[in-house]
């Protein structure tokens, strides 16, 4: 059993930055990816980030690519994500992921893979 803790959400002006971290425990397995997904009320949750163990795999959601900064430590167990240049529609609670199984890149989007979830960190954004 893994369990996920995320931190580092809150409340920042729209252009602005903040780093989430998700902290992993009880991992038994050395192949595995992690992921990031955003969920505001009333709307579908959407992918955000992912990356592999290694950080050899990397993949982003349309909406962030290009503002949003996946990384992992591995020693921390521990997955980050740098947001800059934060805007309003960014606002969502943002849940982090982890496969126990090894997935190509492109399956890393999909929810349905991810066998484990935090309980997420709030992030708002204000104009």
């Amino acid at each position: 059993q893994v369990q996920l803790v995320e931190s580092g959400g809150g409340l920042v002006q729209a252009g602005g930055s903040l780093r989430l971290s998700c902290a992993a425990s009880g991992r038994t397995i050395y192949r595995y990816s992690m992921g990031w997904f955003r969920q505001a009320p009333g709307k579908e949750r959407e992918f955000v980030a992912a990356i592999n163990w290694s950080g050899g795999i990397i993949i982003y959601g349309d909406s962030v690519r290009g503002r949003f900064t996946i990384s992992i430590d591995n020693a921390k167990d521990t997955v980050y994500l740098q947001m800059n240049s934060l805007k309003p529609e960014d606002t969502a609670g943002y849940f982090c992921a982890f496969d126990k199984t090894y997935h190509s890149g492109k399956d890393l989007s999909r929810a349905d893979i991810y066998d484990y979830w935090g309980r997420g960190t709030q992030v708002t954004v204000s104009s």
